[in-house]
């Protein structure tokens, strides 16, 4: 790992405990050019993280609590007649920057979804005939509380299909939470997150990334992956050829991370379950018996068993 990258990840983890591997996910994903949902019930740090990413980056960041009232004009922003000059003039959304945390995405209406939705895959925005491009590097970070929380709806299955990587952060460990009270007795441990990167940093190891050599027996092996999941008796809608890109694209980010310059195997399988996980649709049979889509990944990743693969 680049020394200034090791470097932000040991800044992140003054103020985010116990969440390495979250934090590596979220580096490949921003690496990758991909957006986040974070699945996760109130109170786990998702703010905090997505705070500690925009400080030790250097990220201009802003964050939106996604309320049923919250228009779509609140992301995009609008334009207005101003009577001094005359003329119409634009007002820039609150998605006008390099990090939006996009809180409780499954709370809002489905107009401002869609809103949001345009920005993350076309990284412009289209306002009274106009478009407007977001600085780069843009990424969301969105998260929605789990299905069954007051005032919360499932998101439409493109909707999910939109997001990189889906990751959860969970509950910290009984002594990791000591060492989360210890640290917040007397300070914010955010104050002592320190700025590593630069936005221009970060755009010079995402075209990094996209010289990451992968060999044709690699795309082999993806489209395996992907194949498996369209024939699966649990799985009603398997992965999108979008799923297979998100798999390509991550796995690079994930080798360079590792100070490689080609993708092995093992960065597929290690990416596989955060990109595609959030994408595959189960039968009626799956839910009954409870079986996850974790699960039935990891059943295809050991029924194809290890790849012979020479550099």
């Amino acid at each position: 790992m680049k020394q200034e990258i090791e470097q932000t990840v040991q800044e992140i983890k003054k103020a985010v405990i116990g969440k390495d591997e979250v934090i590596t996910k979220i580096l490949v994903t921003l690496f990758s050019r991909g957006h986040i949902l974070l699945e996760d019930i109130p109170g786990v740090g998702k703010t905090n993280l997505a705070l500690s990413f925009s400080k030790s980056l250097q990220l201009d960041y802003h964050r939106i609590q996604l309320t049923p009232d919250v228009m779509p004009s609140d992301i995009v922003g609008f334009t207005m007649y101003n009577p001094q000059t005359q003329h119409f003039e634009y007002k820039e959304g609150i998605a006008f920057c390099h990090l939006l945390l996009a809180d409780e995405m499954n709370r809002t209406s489905s107009k401002t979804q869609a809103a949001l939705l345009e920005l993350m895959e076309e990284g412009q925005m289209t306002v009274d005939g106009k478009t407007y491009v977001l600085p780069q590097p843009f990424c969301v970070i969105a998260t929605q509380n789990p299905f069954g929380s007051a005032g919360t709806q499932l998101l439409p299955d493109s909707q999910m299909d939109r997001f990189m990587s889906c990751l959860s952060l969970g509950y910290p460990k009984f002594n990791e939470e000591i060492e989360i009270m210890k640290r917040r007795q007397t300070s914010n441990p955010l104050e002592d997150v320190k700025a590593i990167l630069s936005p221009e940093m970060i755009l010079q190891f995402q075209k990094e990334v996209d010289q990451v050599y992968v060999h044709d027996d690699i795309y082999h092996y993806i489209m395996q992956i992907i194949t498996a999941t369209r024939q699966h008796h649990y799985i009603e809608q398997g992965a999108s050829p979008r799923g297979s890109l998100a798999i390509m694209k991550t796995s690079k980010a994930f080798a360079y991370l590792n100070d490689r310059d080609y993708v092995i195997p093992q960065d597929v399988q290690y990416v596989t379950p955060m990109v595609l996980a959030h994408r595959l649709i189960l039968t009626y049979e799956a839910k009954m018996e409870k079986i996850s889509s974790h699960q039935i990944i990891d059943d295809i990743l050991e029924s194809l068993g290890e790849i012979e693969f020479k550099v």
